[in-house]
């Protein structure tokens, strides 16, 4: 199962004792499509985000406005307002992961601790897989 909304995506983790990878992507980012194209439809790698990972996709340039009851003011820029889906995301990322590129992969558990340290654009399948196995291991 796959989900770009964090909240869905780590309720049904828990309901069905799965670790959960979070994949900080983008529409415009170049190696975010690599990784989908090259590395993930390996089967040793597609495997494991079929099956054990609970898949969410979180998209930092999604330019869809958030609900009214959604908007908070940004943690990052005293006095802005995070009115898209996109900024949310962002800014999750870069106060929870002290990072802000694309690609970037988190595999957390069910208590939202990062299980491996995350990684970023990873364009080796072997090197990939074994960061996933790794991970996944340890939930």
């Amino acid at each position: 199962m796959s989900f770009n909304d964090y909240d869905t995506g780590l309720a049904y983790a828990k309901k069905v004792g799965k670790p959960v990878m979070l994949d900080f992507t983008g529409w415009a980012c170049v190696n975010c499509r690599k990784m989908e194209q090259n590395i993930w439809p390996d089967p040793s790698v597609l495997n494991i985000l079929k099956d054990d990972v609970v898949l969410i996709s979180l998209y930092v340039d999604d330019k869809r406005k958030l609900e009214d009851d959604e908007i908070v003011d940004s943690q990052l820029k005293p006095g802005k307002e995070l009115k898209y889906i996109g900024q949310k995301w962002s800014e999750m990322q870069t106060i929870k992961y002290k990072s802000n590129s694309q690609p970037f992969y988190v595999i957390i558990d069910h208590n939202e601790e990062k299980l491996i340290e995350p990684v970023g654009y990873v364009p080796d399948v072997e090197e990939y897989y074994t960061w996933l196995k790794t991970g996944v291991s340890k939930f």
